[in-house]
């Protein structure tokens, strides 16, 4: 863990259902305090679905009971220090952060779309949570001189030069 302010990340998705909040929980849980880490939704569903809590409790020991499904709207003043998005939809529809945060797509297929036996869509939980899982290793591996580097380089892309 480090001694300085967390990173404040925020992972989008339409519904903020399902994969939103498996990387919500899994940055918290893998970022060991290095990372403050929110979902939303651009249309949310209201509720989190059943099975993402499964797989986060069932693979990670994870206790997401207390998710929500919430709007962006929620956090329109947020300063965040990146932006992930996980379904094409809401990478399509962001808004514009405040701060100039790092965007990332990690585009994954939507679990919650899955059909087929409960063991079926069991299945397709553990493999989009494994792939959110690995990405979020690699975020996490990450030392802070890189995490900062990543948004200063950012800030100077949008920042016109004056001479």
């Amino acid at each position: 863990m480090s001694d300085k302010t967390p990173y404040k990340a925020l992972i989008l998705c339409t519904g903020n259902s399902a994969r939103s909040v498996i990387g919500e929980y899994l940055l918290r849980m893998k970022g060991k305090g290095r990372f403050e880490a929110y979902s939303a939704g651009a249309k949310p569903s209201g509720t989190v679905n059943p099975l993402a809590l499964w797989v986060l409790q069932e693979k990670y020991a994870i206790d997401a009971s207390g998710a929500r499904s919430k709007s962006w709207d929620e956090f329109k003043d947020v300063k965040f220090d990146f932006v992930i998005t996980v379904c094409d939809n809401a990478r399509e529809s962001c808004p514009v952060w405040p701060g100039q945060p790092v965007i990332a797509h990690w585009g994954s297929p939507d679990p919650a779309a899955a059909e087929g036996t409960e063991e079926q869509r069991k299945w397709v939980f553990v493999q989009v949570a494994s792939q959110i899982a690995r990405r979020i290793d690699l975020l996490c591996a990450l030392p802070d001189r890189e995490l900062k580097a990543m948004a200063l380089e950012r800030i100077a892309a949008q920042t016109p030069y004056k001479a």
